[in-house]
């Protein structure tokens, strides 16, 4: 029997197995993120109650926050975690079930196209304002933008694909064969 890590076994039609190690390390990322975040919270408060105020704190909890957002974002599109019209397209079946999971998937990867093209340009204007009081530009934060939006195309279009080949898992998570080439 194989180890799958993450994946579960009803979606595993959807997925590559090479993309499994890309989301094992989303996954430890985001969580790596918000714990830091949370810490350095605690710190913050912490130091500010007893009067040493951390200065660098504002800078380190907003880059662990949009790094681990960002991941977690990529990782929710790789795991189906996110919000679309799955309830919708759960309760249909053959071509129609294909034509609104694709048609769900499509819009997820309009918003990545977005998030990869004004995530770039937000991060080339990123060079024009500092973070204070270290002077880091503040595109070292919104690379991560560019960086999500393109695992999310990526993920979505693997399951785009997968789902056409091998059809999408049902509400019982069984998958339908080669539902796509119906509509060929």
């Amino acid at each position: 029997m194989r180890f799958d890590g993450l994946v579960l076994n009803e979606q595993r039609h959807l997925k590559w197995r090479a993309l499994d190690p890309l989301e094992n390390v989303l996954m430890v990322l985001c969580g790596i993120c918000i714990t830091a975040f949370s810490i350095i919270v605690l710190a913050d408060v912490i130091t500010r109650a007893i009067g040493f105020p951390w200065l660098h704190a504002q800078e380190a909890m907003m880059a662990f926050f949009i790094y681990g957002i960002f991941a977690g974002v990529a990782a929710a599109t790789r795991r189906n975690d996110h919000l679309y019209l799955a309830v919708l397209a759960e309760a249909m079946s053959g071509n129609r079930r294909l034509f609104f999971e694709i048609f769900n998937r499509s819009v997820v990867l309009g918003v990545a196209i977005c998030m990869i093209y004004f995530g770039y340009r937000n991060f080339l204007d990123g060079f024009k304002s500092l973070m204070m009081p270290s002077m880091i530009p503040m595109a070292t934060l919104y690379i991560a933008i560019p960086i999500s939006g393109a695992l999310v195309a990526l993920f979505t279009v693997e399951q785009m694909v997968n789902g056409w080949r091998h059809g999408f898992p049902d509400r019982k998570g069984a998958h339908h064969e080669s539902i796509g080439s119906e509509v060929l």
